[in-house]
């Protein structure tokens, strides 16, 4: 249908990059809110040197806009300008990680420019990116700012390209499905919820956290003081009956203290006898006193007298110890003499000793000789062992020498062996790195693809059960020779053919599919290879003819795999004449797109498309970035594999071989050292025999030596005794000498002087003695009355001196001694019957009901705590969740519409299994798309990828009208639906996104349905691309107009 022309379209273009728009807006801010811009709308949008954009700028429309343009014209270079321009991240496009790679090729720089409709004046935000930092610089209204503050610039105006929910690049179309239901609520509430919603949903979030923790808090808190209680609770009897035995204790204690007192009672009657006697007893000591001076007198006397009768003793004394001594020293001159005679005398006795052993040794060895000389006669008639000994040892040489012979043989097989283990060791620790990195591999299988990895045990447990080769995933027997190129394969090569299994036999892929598939239920995939092989097919033009453009290698060259594995490649991907090139082919990648004209190449860090026109026959191509490999790292050479193995085995055969021979040997030496020791013995006999004659003989020659020795060695008896009798008579004769010296001292007499001296000093000893003892006496009796004296003079002290503190405590015990003892003695009986106690208890006890009473403080403050929280969350929840039912169930009113118009069902519901775990609320999104089916949740594996597309964009249909986001963009979901659901959808788009209260609306699509309907509000941008494109000043809507209707004339 014809559109009125409402605006003037506005497009600039340097190179051969053209955006037009049948209806464009000025970038001026003057007519922004009365052409229906809402605040925060795009007005402009102006790129260069952008990805494929030389220099262009856009104007979309204040509601629907629909960017239409064949693949690889630039429409998602759009998307990524708005994405980028608006601080988002390159994570959100899922496109190239890096910010440079958004410039277009061989440009160092480049730039986006934004101008947003704001009522206090237009917001223009310019990014300009430096491919070789990787940097960006970033303007606000053409001032120079940070990325922060272009951040919080966008915030302001409800601006999310990161929530999927308000911008959905082609690349993140999929991951929409993928969504939970707690991230969808999140997006939800950010997209079109009222800003508090988010907040309060964070705030309920985190005071149930809290709330847990609390309540984690207080139940540990009440069961340990629960614990505590009944710790205490244990040992209260326990201090019941040590306090009751501190009472005993403490009665017992003013018994013993109340006893003295009573005994002071008693004595004090007796104080005034006590005083007389003290009185009496000091007279007396003093009268002691007087009549014990005359004997100290008499004493001193006594001992002046016999101080020149004790000297003139000493003198006496001296003379005769000289006397003593020297008849001391002749006494034992006479001792010597004597023990001389006993000497002479036992070395006669030793001598006749010996004399008679030596004839008993003489007679001994004639009769040894005599036994000797008779058995040599016995062995005279034998016969010489000589020529068997030397017999025994030839056979023991040549046994010597077989012996080192073999051992020789053992030791060249010990190295061999050695040798070998060494190679088998190597080849086996090769064979185990080989299966680690195929380990490696099925590891990240089995956490990528667990269905897959669940049927390949399967596989391998029950592989006789076919008939034709089975191959595992194409991933695990996929070997990259070179692990730099593993990310050429994995771009060429679809994830879903990487896993999946590859069968030779059709009847086998359908007999492993019904049982994985229908019987396990397990999402698994599958091919055949081709019937006839073409694994070896040959490229389209020699590798020599590419190599001047930098390719050094077509892509089946970079990986080895079994033959119907290769053969499906080259079959179904033609990985035979896709060509692998370098920088050097990026530099001149145009050449070689129109030289070469290959559908695909690689160069070092690109995969290119190259597509042909069906109408103009012009070559378009198309680049994207390669990803780093993710499964195909891990390499493992299959020749080298198979050669391991066979050198395996050939390494075990050779170790067999070498323990056969080995044990050959060994059992050859075990014999030869059996007869070796069968030789030995018999030369031992031999030797034996032949040496016990030469034996005698010298036995009876050294026998008649020791006899002849012995008879020589006679002793003179008589002699040595008379030569014994003359000394001991010389000795006798000095012994008489002495004695007559010794009787000479002896005779000599004591002075009469001494005697009277003495006589006389033992008469004054005597009365000196008489008197001193008579003294002591006196000294005695003295010293008892003066401790008789002081014990009474401080038993009176200590009556006199009891506290009066204890008058009120006496009053309450018995008066007497024999009561007193009677209670004593009953209160110590009941203290002993408490037994195990210990004031460790007691203590134990008073500190734990300190613990308890902190605790029970602690418990009300944690209690008060969580109630105040459970407040805060009640008034948080109703401040939350009213709304929240209110949006989901507006959505859901437009969902359910959406649905019911296309004939099919849909709801969306607040969905949560526990009300009062706020982080597990999320939406659910059920869909059914046949009558004769439920509804089922919206999930990535149930429906089809056209029915997720189709929920997806119906669910972003229903958030439109309620949206408070500026705009929302949506690139490319109409891919996978089927006509029928596309037309529908589409009228959805166009009649809501073109209400009276939407905001803006972005929908790129690669081609239309005919006879669509559109409406007045719509922009309609058109995005072209190539060599032949008109520059902007050339370009004529009113032109192309009259040429496309005189094409309709017939």
């Amino acid at each position: 249908m014809d559109l009125p022309q409402k605006r003037k379209r506005i497009s600039y273009e340097l190179t051969n990059s053209q955006t037009s728009s049948r209806e464009a807006a000025p970038s001026s801010s003057t007519n922004g809110q009365a052409g229906g811009f809402v605040e925060g709308s795009i007005l402009r949008i102006t790129m260069r040197n952008f990805l494929t954009y030389d220099h262009s700028e856009v104007f979309p429309g204040p509601k629907l806009n629909m960017i239409v343009g064949a693949n690889g014209t630039g429409k998602s270079s759009i998307v990524c300008a708005i994405c980028l321009g608006l601080a988002g991240k390159t994570a959100v496009l899922g496109r190239g990680d890096k910010v440079g790679l958004y410039v277009k090729r061989g440009c160092s720089k480049g730039s986006v420019e934004i101008e947003l409709y704001r009522a206090s004046g237009n917001l223009i935000i310019t990014r300009e990116i430096q491919v070789e930092n990787n940097q960006s610089t970033w303007m606000l209204n053409k001032k120079h700012t940070s990325q922060k503050a272009v951040e919080e610039a966008v915030k302001e105006l409800h601006i999310q390209v990161g929530n999927l929910c308000q911008f959905l690049p082609q690349e993140k179309v999929g991951e929409f499905a993928k969504m939970s239901k707690i991230e969808l609520l999140e997006a939800t509430e950010k997209s079109v919820g009222p800003p508090e919603m988010y907040e309060f949903h964070c705030e309920l979030k985190t005071f149930r956290s809290k709330e847990r923790d609390l309540e984690n808090v207080c139940k540990e808190k009440a069961n340990f003081l629960e614990k505590a209680r009944q710790r205490n609770e244990r040992n209260k009897l326990d201090v019941e009956r040590y306090y009751m035995k501190k009472r005993h204790l403490d009665r017992i204690q003013m018994l013993e203290k109340k006893k003295p007192w009573v005994e002071y009672e008693t004595a004090r009657k007796e104080l005034e006898g006590v005083k007389k006697e003290r009185e009496e007893m000091k007279k007396k000591l003093k009268s002691l006193k007087e009549a014990q001076e005359p004997l100290l007198r008499k004493i001193r006397s006594v001992e002046s007298q016999l101080q020149p009768i004790e000297q003139q003793m000493k003198e006496l004394t001296a003379g005769i110890r000289d006397a003593t001594q020297k008849c001391k020293q002749k006494h034992d001159q006479l001792e010597y003499r004597n023990k001389e005679v006993d000497d002479i005398r036992q070395d006669l006795s030793l001598k006749q000793t010996e004399e008679a052993d030596r004839q008993k040794r003489i007679g001994h060895t004639q009769l040894m000789i005599k036994d000797l000389q008779k058995e040599l006669q016995n062995m005279g008639s034998m016969e010489d062992v000589t020529p068997q000994i030397e017999a025994v040892n030839a056979e023991l040489r040549k046994i010597q020498e077989e012996k080192a012979k073999l051992e020789g043989e053992m030791s060249d097989l010990r190295r061999d062996k050695d040798e070998a283990f060494g190679e088998l060791n190597r080849l086996q620790n090769r064979q185990r790195s080989l299966d680690d990195m195929m380990k490696v591999k099925e590891d990240k299988l089995r956490t990528r693809f667990r269905d897959t990895y669940t049927a390949l045990k399967w596989l391998r447990d029950n592989r006789d059960r076919f008939e034709g080769n089975v191959y595992e995933p194409m991933m695990l027997v996929i070997n990259v020779r070179d692990s730099r190129h593993a990310k050429y394969i994995e771009s060429h090569i679809p994830l879903n053919d990487l896993r999946a299994f590859v069968f030779q036999r059709q009847e086998d892929m359908e007999k492993f599919m019904t049982e994985v598939r229908d019987t396990q239920r397990l999402r698994v995939n599958t091919v055949i290879a081709p019937e006839e092989s073409c694994s070896r097919r040959p490229p389209s033009r020699p590798l020599e003819t590419l190599k001047p453009y930098g390719f050094f290698s077509y892509l089946r060259e970079l990986f080895d795999a079994p033959e119907e594995v290769m053969s499906y490649l080259c079959y179904q991907y033609k990985v035979n004449d896709v060509p692998v090139g370098t920088e050097k082919t990026k530099s001149m990648i145009e050449m070689v797109i129109r030289e070469l004209q290959m559908r695909m190449i690689y160069t070092a860090e690109e995969k290119y498309t190259v597509k042909k026109s069906n109408y103009s026959s012009n070559v378009v191509s198309s680049n994207s970035a390669l990803r780093p490999s993710q499964f195909l790292t891990m390499t493992v050479d299959a020749d080298e594999r198979r050669q391991l193995e066979e050198q395996l085995r050939a390494a075990q055969r050779q170790v067999q071989s070498i323990d056969q021979r080995m044990a050959a040997i060994r059992e050859q030496q075990a014999k030869l050292d059996r007869r070796d020791n069968e030789l030995r013995a018999n030369k031992k006999k031999l030797s034996e025999l032949k040496g016990k004659k030469r034996q005698l003989e010298q036995k009876i020659s050294t026998k008649q030596d020791s006899l002849r020795q012995m008879e020589q060695n006679e002793i003179n008896l008589q002699a040595i005794e008379e030569e014994t009798n003359a000394k001991i008579a010389a000795v006798n004769n000095k012994k008489v000498a002495i004695m007559e010296e010794y009787l000479g001292h002896m005779q000599a007499r004591l002075s009469m002087e001494k005697v009277y001296l003495a006589l006389q000093s033992a008469g004054l000893s005597a009365e000196k003695t008489k008197l001193e003892t008579d003294c002591r006496d006196s000294s005695a009796e003295l010293k008892r009355a003066e401790v008789v004296y002081t014990k009474l003079d401080q038993v009176k002290n200590n009556l006199l001196t009891t506290p009066h503190i204890l008058h009120s405590a006496f009053s309450q015990l018995p008066d007497t001694l024999d009561e007193i003892d009677a209670m004593l003695n009953e209160e110590k009986t009941r203290a002993e019957c408490f037994t195990g106690l210990s004031d460790a208890v007691v203590e134990e006890y008073n500190r734990r009901e300190r613990e308890i009473q902190n605790m029970e403080k602690e418990l009300d403050d944690k209690t008060n705590a969580l109630t105040t929280y459970r407040q805060n969350i009640a008034e948080a929840k109703e401040r939350w969740h009213l709304n929240l039912k209110q949006l989901v169930d507006q959505i859901n009113e437009r969902f359910s519409d959406f649905f019911r118009s296309m004939q099919c069902a849909g709801e969306v519901d607040l969905h949560s299994e526990n009300e009062e775990e706020y982080d597990k609320y999320g939406i659910r999104i059920r869909v059914k798309f046949r009558s004769s089916t439920q509804l089922h949740e919206l999930t990535p594996h149930h429906q089809s990828g056209g029915e997720r597309s189709v929920s997806t964009m119906l669910y972003l249909m229903s958030l439109q009208e309620l949206n408070r986001c500026p705009f929302r963009v949506v690139d490319e979901i109409n891919q996978g639906m089927d006509p029928v659901n596309e037309r529908r959808v589409f009228d959805i788009v166009v009649r809501t996104a073109c209400g009276v209260n939407t905001s803006q609306y972005f929908f790129i699509t690669p081609k239309l349905l005919h006879y669509l309907k559109y409406a007045e509000q719509m922009t309609i941008l058109c995005v072209h691309n190539g060599p032949y494109m008109l520059p902007p000043h050339k370009w004529s809507e009113k032109a192309f107009i009259r040429r496309a209707k005189r094409r309709q004339i017939p």
